[in-house]
């Protein structure tokens, strides 16, 4: 498990995070909601290791995230970022195989090309997989970059897998289509269910409730609260997150949806 106590971050005098906490479970969909500005990103690189938080402490499988060195890190998690700017002229597939830096000079090296292949078969790329990565649309970029991540947690089918894997995702559906977002998301529960421990800061609340097993509402830097869906995504609590009317719906089919 990453876990992260009592996290603060500072620009200046204002808080970023303050006082936040968050756990990425393996097996588990954890989505990260709130209002624009609520410390999602922040939150999501300070657990990936990028930013280092002006106090509280990060764990990872109960040691200090600090203490494992950069390239065991990356062979165990993967991170994907809103800004998928590159200024190479790099091939689609090129860069889902910067997913396997980590393991270079590793006995993994040898599963690269079937992590490629798979990875690349699951974000739906092969249509432009050996296409400038330069010339693809928003969303054409969004889905490499996902399949990049894939490819850094990808593990051959029916090999031991003795250490947790996780993917953080920041945004994951925002330039996507309706189609692909939900194809985004049923990758990452695909994922959990292969024991992956999955946090995606996700927009769309009806989205969230459908895909996720535990949730973190964060507001101006702090938790109001987190815990499993049906507890966290109710009307009151998304009230008082966004400061809207929330109407939670249940279906025939026993599946929820959310009216704002």
């Amino acid at each position: 498990m990453i876990e992260a106590r009592d996290i603060t971050v500072l620009a200046g005098r204002k808080h970023l995070l303050d006082g936040a906490g968050a756990r990425v479970v393996p097996g588990h969909v954890t989505a990260l909601i709130g209002p624009n500005g609520a410390g999602k990103s922040t939150l999501i690189s300070v657990l990936a290791g990028e930013r280092r938080p002006d106090a509280g402490t990060l764990l990872l499988e109960g040691a200090p995230l600090a203490t494992y060195p950069g390239r065991a890190l990356a062979q165990r998690r993967a991170v994907l970022l809103q800004d998928s700017a590159l200024d190479f002229a790099f091939t689609a597939e090129e860069v889902v195989e910067l997913g396997r830096l980590p393991f270079s000079g590793t006995p993994e090296q040898m599963d690269d090309e079937a992590a490629i292949a798979a990875a690349c078969g699951l974000a739906g790329i092969g249509a432009f997989r050996h296409r400038s990565y330069q010339t693809l649309s928003g969303g054409e970029k969004q889905r490499v970059q996902f399949a990049r991540s894939i490819a850094q947690i990808w593990r051959r089918p029916g090999k031991s897998q003795s250490l947790p894997r996780y993917l953080l995702l920041d945004e994951p559906t925002s330039a996507l289509d309706l189609r692909h977002q939900r194809m985004v998301l049923d990758i990452a529960r695909r994922l959990a269910g292969d024991g992956v421990g999955v946090l995606a800061a996700i927009h769309d609340l009806n989205l969230a409730i459908a895909y996720a097993d535990d949730v973190i509402l964060l507001r101006e830097g702090r938790v109001l609260a987190s815990g499993p869906v049906d507890e966290v995504m109710t009307s009151a609590g998304l009230g008082a997150c966004f400061e809207v009317e929330v109407e939670i719906l249940t279906r025939e089919n026993g599946s929820r949806a959310v009216l704002v």
